[in-house]
């Protein structure tokens, strides 16, 4: 079982910068692939990054590349979406996941809300 706290949400205006970050619960962090999704109102819920349990391997969206940072620190449980550049299409709830690298289960957080201002 593994519990994930996401934070760092916020309002920012246009053009900012945000760094979201998300805490795991448990002792095997390193054996989670990790990533951000988020989902904006009316919308499905989207795929933004993800990273490889040892941190290799970023993966983006096309919407979001060269502009969003995925990193994480497997001595302290977290991984972080750094977010520049901000856009108002950037709006969304965003959510963390953790996916087992062998059992393929996966688990959410509960979200944390960004709102980008024009």
């Amino acid at each position: 079982q593994v519990q994930l706290v996401e934070s760092g949400g916020g309002l920012v205006q246009a053009g900012g910068s945000l760094r979201l970050s998300c805490a795991a619960s448990g002792r095997t962090f390193s054996s989670y692939a990790m990533g951000w999704f988020r989902q904006a109102p009316g919308k499905e819920r989207e795929f933004v990054a993800t990273i490889s349990r040892s941190g290799g391997s970023p993966r983006y969206a096309d919407s979001v590349k060269g502009r969003f940072t995925i990193s994480r620190d497997n001595a302290k449980n977290t991984v972080y979406l750094q977010m520049n550049s901000l856009k108002p299409e950037d709006t969304a709830v965003y959510y963390c996941n953790a996916e087992h690298v062998v059992t393929t289960r996966k688990y959410w957080g509960q979200g944390t809300q960004v709102t980008v201002s024009s």
